[in-house]
């Protein structure tokens, strides 16, 4: 489906120079013509190997490109055949320039050309490397940078990566994208791509980012926003392909993962602490209008469960599609489907529950829709000339479902104050205390922008100056801290900027490719990237039934169950927020005020969350202060446990809580990895002793996932009193069997 450059496997390294080496920073440069298997370039920091090139062949080539890229709803298909490229370089010079070290050099084969590269110190945890094709490439450019690695090495990280956790073995293109219905779910997958564009596949996504941290704790990332390829699939490198003439990477210092975390982030940026209230219960995400709001009160109240808000993403008035009931994206509150909202914000504030909204950057022309607005927010945009265009000046219309809607134009300085306008006086006017900041990821790269920039070039930047509009909302109306907005698309300094992700749209399924696994992934990965504060709809988002066809269709028919809601309520209630929503088509998924026992389920883990929120708040202000995620991969709580770095299915809440959820349907037992040390499990103070950690089944029937925490940590204490005091914890009348056993296959 997707193709790009086809590459020399003839890369070869000429050079005359002798051995060299030259400090920069606390850095080192170092050239070695006497490496076994020949000469290599490779970067150090204390001796340490932070980067390095392979030895005896050359690190750069460059090719000239034929790009053909189409869109379709926020789907890219990516051709790229090249015309010319070089086989050969040559390193003829290496100096102290100042503050940096320069190489230059030339390139050789069906083109001709020179390089240039730049190592220069940004502070004693990062360094950076610019390379420069100088001469000799022609309209499209492409640079190829290879860096070594070695067959065991595993990859993680690049953004929020959703089927695979280490990439090792794999290729990706970095473009921030809808990542697709299925991604690999068949025959789901196959029908989503053949007749919509729409199946996707295992390594797209909506908030990639060019960076990686390996196992042997060496950390890459591309500053480029240009579309990027990683290739991994041999055992020996790791090639990198930029369409671009310049290439600008950092390498990062840090002798654990989560040293190198911090060190990145502080080029990506830091996600700031979550307002107070975000941990005081769930997050209701509903539709309807104010009397079903009203009614859910009731019985949430009645349930016991602890509400932080109520998320109403139908505030602007829905409209009936293709795929069942979507919004009107006209940034205006609906007061007939809506009547009182004032009094029922009002009311819900008495008990400290905010009012959540819905926005993207998308504007739809609301002259069709029968019921008036007060303002048309399209036409308003397309008077001023706010939206991306054609070449000819017209709307660029993006097909979403069956409707389509125009991209508002970022670039435009005058646009971007109009649409804060927008939003500080419609949504955070109407009392909302944060929104869904949906979207982001579907600028056509044949689009004309304002200020001229290369619309494919700008694709990327395009998440990130959203999420960046979004934030300086809150900060221009002095509520930084009070109001958050969740994103689902990212770039790499999207965590600067957004105050909260969320994972976008997975399948109401079981797999690993679409479905509760993949959020686990998606969580894992993201953590590697900055993505801090993360989360994902509780219960999934995409069902595939058709609408209005009342008949399953074997195979092919993806709908929320019970049991899978139930165990994705234990899954969020150890995240970092706890949010429902209804999914595209509420009615054939199963909800949590469907019967009793799901609502009494539902109540009670909305309390286990609240219960843990001392310990969310402390991982906030770690996450604003050194950039690690809330969520973690075992690996970066435990580096010094190798058996941890295989680990995919089970996740650190901070330093504290060790989570295996239960993720099979029918599953009533789970396998779960034990570093060294005393463990207890959280429902009813087992407890398992392993000196050299060890793999363990316990049973884990629906209301009791396996949670444990290691013996004698003062978190933990308390957060056992928390949950004591709720009495939610002890809820099993006997202990839990735990055994021995082997890893899982």
């Amino acid at each position: 489906m997707r193709h790009m450059t086809v590459w020399s496997e003839q890369m070869i390294l000429k050079s005359d120079l002798p051995t060299r080496e030259i400090n920069v920073g606390r850095f080192k440069v170092r050239w070695d013509p006497s490496v076994k298997g020949g000469a290599q370039l490779s970067l150090l920091a204390a001796n340490r190997v932070l980067w390095e090139s392979v030895p005896g062949t050359s690190f750069l080539e460059a090719a000239e490109g034929a790009p053909n890229v189409t869109e379709s709803r926020g789907f890219f298909n990516i051709e790229d055949n090249r015309t010319a490229f070089t086989d050969q370089q040559t390193l003829d010079a290496m100096a102290s320039e100042g503050d940096t070290v320069a190489l230059s050099g030339a390139l050789n084969g069906a083109v001709q050309a020179t390089w240039r590269m730049t190592v220069s110190a940004i502070d004693d945890q990062q360094i950076q490397m610019i390379v420069a094709i100088e001469s000799g490439l022609g309209e499209h450019p492409r640079i190829r940078f290879r860096t070594a690695s070695t067959a065991d090495e595993k990859f993680f990280g690049f953004g929020e990566q959703f089927t695979h956790l280490d990439l090792k073995g794999r290729k990706l293109d970095i473009i921030s994208q809808e990542p697709g219905i299925g991604r690999g779910v068949q025959p789901l997958t196959w029908v989503m791509n053949t007749f919509f564009g729409a199946g996707g596949d295992d390594t797209r996504s909506n908030a990639p980012v060019p960076h990686f941290v390996t196992s042997r704790c060496r950390s890459f990332c591309l500053e480029n926003h240009e579309l990027s390829r990683f290739d991994m699939t041999a055992d020996d490198r790791v090639d990198v392909e930029l369409w671009s003439a310049t290439l600008t990477a950092r390498v990062f210092a840090g002798e654990t993962p989560a040293e190198q975390i911090e060190a990145y982030t502080r080029l990506s940026g830091r996600m700031a602490e979550l307002p107070s209230w975000i941990h005081n219960g769930a997050i209701v995400g509903m539709q309807g209008g104010t009397e079903k709001v009203r009614t859910m009160m009731a019985r949430l109240s009645e349930a016991g469960a602890p509400i932080a808000a109520y998320w109403l993403q139908d505030w602007v008035g829905a409209r009936k599609t293709s795929v069942g009931s979507q919004l009107w994206w006209n940034w205006e509150l609906d007061p007939v489907r809506y009547p009182g909202w004032d009094e029922l914000r009002d009311e819900l504030s008495k008990d400290d529950i905010r009012v959540l909204s819905y926005v993207n950057p998308f504007l739809v022309d609301v002259s069709e829709r029968e019921q008036g607005c007060q303002r048309n927010l399209f036409q308003e945009a397309q008077e001023k000339g706010y939206l991306v265009c054609h070449e000819d000046g017209s709307p660029y219309l993006v097909q979403n479902t069956s409707f389509s809607a125009a991209m508002v134009d970022l670039t435009h300085p005058e646009c971007r104050v109009w649409l804060k306008d927008v939003l500080k006086e419609q949504v955070l006017g109407v009392g909302a205390s944060g929104w869904m900041a949906d979207f982001g990821e579907a600028l056509p790269f044949d689009a004309k922008l304002y200020d001229g920039s290369d619309a494919a070039n700008y694709h990327n930047v395009y998440p990130e100056a959203w999420a960046q509009l979004n934030r300086e909302v809150i900060a221009e109306a002095g509520m930084e801290g009070e109001v958050a907005f969740f994103a689902r698309s990212g770039f790499t300094r999207s965590p600067g900027h957004c105050t909260l992700f969320w994972l976008g749209d997975q399948l109401t399924s079981w797999r690993a490719e679409d479905g509760i696994r993949s959020a686990v992934t998606g969580l894992l990965s993201s953590g590697f990237c900055g993505f801090s504060q993360n989360h994902s709809d509780i219960g999934g988002y995409t069902t595939t039934a058709i609408p209005g066809f009342p008949l399953k269709i074997p195979f092919m028919d993806h709908r929320r169950s019970r049991e899978l809601l139930w165990r994705w309520i234990e899954l969020n209630a150890f995240t970092a927020v706890f949010r429902t929503h209804e999914g595209n088509q509420p009615g054939r998924n199963y909800q949590v005020d469907d019967d009793p026992e799901s609502l009494a389920h539902f109540a009670r883990f909305a309390r286990v969350f609240a219960g843990l929120a001392p310990l969310r708040k402390r991982l906030g202000k770690e996450a604003a202060e050194r950039g690690l995620p809330v969520v973690r991969h075992p690996w970066l709580t435990f580096p010094e446990d190798p058996n941890t770095l295989s680990l995919a299915w089970q996740f650190t809440l901070g330093d504290v809580l060790m989570v295996a959820p239960v993720l099979d349907r029918g599953a009533k037992t789970v396998k779960i990895y034990l570093p060294a040390g005393t463990w207890c499990h959280l429902w009813s103070n087992t407890q398992v002793e392993t000196e050299n950690g060890g793999w363990y089944e316990v049973s884990a029937p629906l209301g009791a996932p396996a949670v444990f925490f290691q013996s004698g940590n003062k978190d933990a204490d308390a957060l056992i009193e928390a949950l004591d005091a709720s009495q939610d914890r002890e809820t099993h009348s006997q202990a839990p069997t735990i055994r021995e056993t082997t890893a899982p296959r």
